[in-house]
């Protein structure tokens, strides 16, 4: 079976061939990036990321195409992202692969946002594998605008055993990164911040996570890691990055201490995210562990 498969929740107009037979496998995965577009306004613009998708859905959509080697006749089935994501931006690729759907006589399914990221971990799997084997099974889900803990017994049942309670693990990047003015997107702007501290500080002989710049009464919280329940908050870890910056306006002036706090905040995440995550896994025991 080929599958064309579209995308357009947030920034990114994406198209993509899978074929499964056997193994699935993709084929080709045509993307056009808005980054540049959005970075002056610091997030993406609803509007205006939707102005840009329906620009370059049939351009991407040529290449995905060509790049998989397929014309229309070999399309057995149409995959088009649902939601949730951006509204403006949805509609471009939903009504799009309506569009198509409907010219080209092929069937249509709509799909998940979050469902999608979870089933990308198989590309490339035998399907003969993904079998009764490997449930329960846990994924932590973590995206722009979502972190959750979701256990699924069997494919397409799911159940949210966690999740954030305000904002996403994304989004905290996000806005941190606008905070500490490293620009847009945040996740790779302090992951490269968060990089240059630790190379700098192992050049020192110096364990990165035991001498940071920032001084160690400033280390940033852990939120809800010691929480009973499986839940997330990340807004309070960004109010106290904000609060750090205004204590000591001299953050934002120094590059190193820049990196030293963004380091930190990196940290506090991914010891959220991890602790979270083994407490799942004591109290529901799955056969397999995922990240989305």
């Amino acid at each position: 079976m080929i599958i064309l498969g579209i995308e357009t929740s947030c920034d990114e107009t994406a198209v993509s061939v899978i074929k499964t037979n056997g193994e699935i496998s993709v084929l080709a995965n045509a993307v056009s990036s808005q980054i540049n577009l959005h970075s002056k306004w610091g997030g993406v613009v609803p509007n205006l990321a939707a102005r840009e998708h329906l620009k370059n859905i049939i351009p991407t959509l040529e290449s995905g195409m060509e790049k998989a080697g397929i014309k229309i006749p070999d399309i057995d089935l149409i995959c088009v992202t649902n939601g949730p994501g951006l509204i403006p931006a949805l509609l471009i690729g939903t009504n799009f692969a309506k569009t198509i759907s409907y010219l080209w006589k092929k069937p249509l399914i709509g799909v998940h946002h979050i469902e999608g990221h979870i089933y990308a971990n198989f590309i490339n799997s035998q399907l003969s594998d993904l079998n009764s084997q490997i449930f329960p099974l846990l994924c932590l889900v973590v995206s722009g605008g979502h972190t959750q803990l979701i256990l699924m017994r069997d494919h397409l049942k799911y159940e949210i055993v966690g999740e954030t309670q305000d904002d996403a693990a994304g989004e905290a990047f996000d806005k941190v990164a606008r905070i500490l003015g490293l620009g847009y997107p945040g996740g790779p702007a302090i992951a490269a911040a968060a990089e240059k501290y630790r190379r700098d500080a192992e050049k020192r002989g110096k364990n990165p996570r035991e001498s940071a710049s920032v001084p160690r009464k400033s280390a940033l919280p852990r939120p809800m890691i010691n929480s009973k329940d499986l839940n997330f908050s990340f807004s309070g870890l960004k109010t106290a990055v904000l609060y750090a910056v205004k204590k000591n306006p001299k953050i934002l002036e120094d590059e190193n201490l820049i990196s030293s706090l963004s380091a930190e905040f990196q940290q506090s995440v991914i010891d959220v995210l991890i602790a979270k995550t083994l407490k799942a896994a004591e109290i529901y025991k799955p056969k397999t562990i995922m990240l989305a």
